[in-house]
């Protein structure tokens, strides 16, 4: 295995084993591994392939295998996949055993309830991180914030936010 497949070999099951709350949370540390300590890919780069894993069928952290593509092929597509998917799927496994075993104590509803702003708050941090790597003009962070505000008021399903994105970006406007 080269250096590099090594190197996302454990940047990957770290990130597999903080994923708490879901894959997003971990998207900040995932881009300051592969943007500022690797230097892998510009924070642009990053963006755009959380864009297109978000707009792609399939597991919403496709993000991982397109990471591990842009850096090493197929060879990285295989490293950085089973990376992030297998130890939290391992542990995932074992928690909801014991989470199960539990469900009658009543200490269980205090750690869930403890667990959503957490959550939340690491979701928020992977948002406000995504936007700053992409809103670089004030047009695009005038987009970002309607296309925010759309989607929490008017509940409409990302993918209309999508196409409506596209439309905006075929007339160029943004594009600096």
């Amino acid at each position: 295995m080269t250096p590099v497949l090594v190197s996302l070999a454990i940047i990957f099951t770290q990130l597999s084993l903080l994923a708490f709350g879901g894959g997003n949370t971990i998207l900040p540390e995932m881009q300051r591994q592969v943007v500022e300590v690797h230097q892998w890919m510009s924070a642009q780069e990053f963006s755009a392939m959380f864009a297109l894993a978000q707009a792609a069928p399939g597991p919403n952290m496709m993000v991982v295998t397109l990471v591990g593509w842009h850096v090493a092929g197929w060879p990285g597509v295989l490293v950085t996949t089973l990376a992030k998917f297998g130890p939290s799927s391992i542990v995932t496994g074992l928690a909801l055993h014991a989470w199960e075993r539990f469900k009658d104590k009543p200490w269980r509803v205090k750690v869930q309830a403890g667990l959503i702003p957490m959550t939340v708050g690491l979701v928020a941090a992977s948002a406000a991180l995504i936007t700053l790597a992409t809103a670089h003009e004030w047009m695009l962070a005038v987009i970002t914030a309607v296309v925010a505000i759309a989607g929490f008021r008017l509940r409409i399903h990302p993918l209309w936010l999508l196409a409506a994105g596209a439309l905006v970006g075929l007339t160029g406007i943004g594009q600096g």
